[in-house]
């Protein structure tokens, strides 16, 4: 057996005392042998990054914790060994893919600089060697042009390109043990079948056990042998994969299994036209190499290219298509968020004629809940400060005592207790920095609201009550959504309409229910068989 974890129980250890230790693990076991792929499912904060960060040892470097039990890896307990050793294993023979790429790569080096240091320290390969080596992991990996690639640092490229270079670096070395937490979080249905191939080449390749965390359980019934579902730090059953996804035993595997997004939403009768785009175009240039020693050779990159669209008062509209294919970049355009060329109707005002100053009275109509949560919410402000920022600016009239009812009344809305609005982002759940974040935009009662992925880094539990929370707010407030997501299960759940987009082009519109019951183009047949 290469992994065998026996009773492993973890505690974060307090300054305080010692009763006010934080008991986060309680008696996992799990064997993963060479050659399987072992899932750990469980909702957000039941410890399944905790078992991971464990194994690696990665949480002593961090905080102060206290573990009874073993970790056995190829005959060695890995609680057992010093720092220096465990060093040496890290990479070489157990390797990671870390849930948020952003925050795992580094912004001041190339995605080169990082691929190939490790393949020079842990392989003994030349640069030359590192290199080549590199281009080909990002190739397997689904990245189009990886030569030029290689030169461009993490925040140039989009959520699912970050996180297949993260997976590419993990592979590098050609580990007997990967952990991979979330691998495919951020990636679109056909990226995440591609990555999914490969991660069963390789083990099969090199012998490799793959122990999968995810919160996608239609993910882990394709690829798990055998799966553990986790709950408040403790394994509540076990089984093979076949027999837990269909005949569940465990309340909470089955509240687990009935909360996979379905359906679609009731149907609605539009109102008046509120957006329009026609010929709409946002082109950006990438620097590929030297023309000579002092010009640069650059490429047009057309990251919108013709896009027209339309969206009616209080309807949704899901927007699809791969990671790249220009989605966010469409809706920062709507948003005037990034420069852009062609026509942006608002309730008749084209949005391209207007200034900055102009446009600023127009933004409280116009809201972003951005993909990640983390990053777009201030680590300095408390969660009251963050919401109340918009009404600062848009409604500077209001008294303190108004802006405290609007604040605590949108943290209702959003299902968070306004006590909690005296407290940071990184004391939240995910789950529960989304509602902050939607709690941000909805506070201004806009007409406009643009979701970019606004589920998908939460587990299925926390994507339901999304959903509910926002077809509820927009049955209240009449208000329009553009839904941007990788996931059809939750867009078909909540879009009335479905723009597909595919290099910057949208390529097939349409009636939500008419568009996945019947795609014309040969691209959404694609996505749709790749997910659904």
């Amino acid at each position: 057996m290469l992994l065998k974890i026996h009773d492993l129980s973890l505690w974060f250890e307090s300054n305080e005392s010692a009763e006010a230790s934080n008991h986060a693990l309680s008696g996992v076991t799990l064997c993963a042998d060479i050659g399987q792929t072992v899932a750990l499912v469980g909702e957000s904060g039941s410890g399944k990054s905790v078992t991971a960060l464990s194994i690696l040892r990665l949480l002593e470097e961090s905080s102060t914790v206290r573990t009874t039990g073993s970790i056995l890896f190829a005959g060695q307990d890995l609680l057992t060994l010093p720092l220096e050793k465990m060093r040496t294993i890290r990479g070489n023979d157990i390797a990671m893919i870390f849930q948020e790429p952003m925050s795992s790569l580094n912004p001041v080096f190339t995605v080169g600089n990082q691929m190939i240091e490790p393949l020079v320290l842990h392989q003994s390969m030349t640069h030359d060697e590192a290199r080549r080596e590199a281009i080909r992991l990002l190739e397997r990996t689904g990245i189009q042009e990886p030569e030029a690639r290689l030169k461009v640092y993490p925040h140039q490229l989009s959520g699912g390109q970050r996180q297949r270079i993260m997976i590419a670096m993990a592979l590098a070395c050609r580990p007997k043990l990967l952990i991979a937490d979330e691998p495919t979080t951020a990636l679109d249905v056909t990226i995440q079948s591609q990555i999914l191939d490969l991660m069963q080449d390789l083990r099969e390749e090199f012998g490799m056990a793959v122990l999968l965390i995810s919160h996608d359980l239609t993910l882990v019934r394709k690829v798990a042998d055998s799966v553990h579902i986790m709950k408040d730090g403790a394994i509540v059953e076990s089984g093979d994969c076949d027999t837990i996804m269909n005949n569940p035993q465990h309340p909470y595997t089955r509240h687990l299994m009935s909360s996979i997004p379905s359906g679609s939403p009731t149907p609605k009768e539009p109102g008046p036209l509120l957006l329009e785009t026609r010929n709409l175009n946002c082109h950006f240039q990438l620097q590929t190499g030297w023309v000579s020693p002092f010009k640069r050779r650059k490429r047009i990159i057309a990251a919108v290219d013709d896009a027209h669209l339309t969206l009616q008062q209080g309807m949704t509209c899901g927007i699809i298509g791969e990671s790249g294919s220009g989605k966010t970049t469409l809706a920062m355009s709507i948003a005037k968020l990034v420069h852009s060329s062609g026509q942006i109707r608002f309730e008749g005002i084209d949005l391209q004629q207007l200034s900055n100053r102009q446009m600023r009275p127009l933004r409280s109509n116009i809201q972003v809940v951005f993909q990640d949560p983390f990053s777009s919410l201030s680590p300095r402000l408390s969660v009251y400060q963050i919401i109340e920022e918009g009404l600062s600016i848009h409604f500077s009239h209001a008294t303190s005592e108004e802006r405290d009812e609007m604040v605590f009344g949108a943290l209702k809305e959003v299902g968070l207790e306004p006590e909690m609005a005296w407290r940071y982002p990184h004391e939240f759940s995910g789950g529960q920095r989304q509602r902050i974040a939607i709690a941000r935009a909805i506070i201004l009662k806009p007409k406009l609201l643009i979701l970019d992925e606004p589920t998908s880094a939460l587990d299925v539990t926390i994507q339901a009550q999304i959903i509910k929370l926002l077809i509820d707010l927009q049955q209240r407030y009449n208000m329009s959504y553009l839904f941007i997501s990788h996931d059809l299960r939750v867009v078909r759940a909540i879009s009335d309409y479905v723009a597909v987009m595919k290099d910057g082009r949208i390529v097939e519109t349409g009636p939500a229910q008419e568009v996945f019951a019947a795609p014309v183009q040969e691209y959404t047949q694609a996505l749709f068989n790749a997910a659904l």
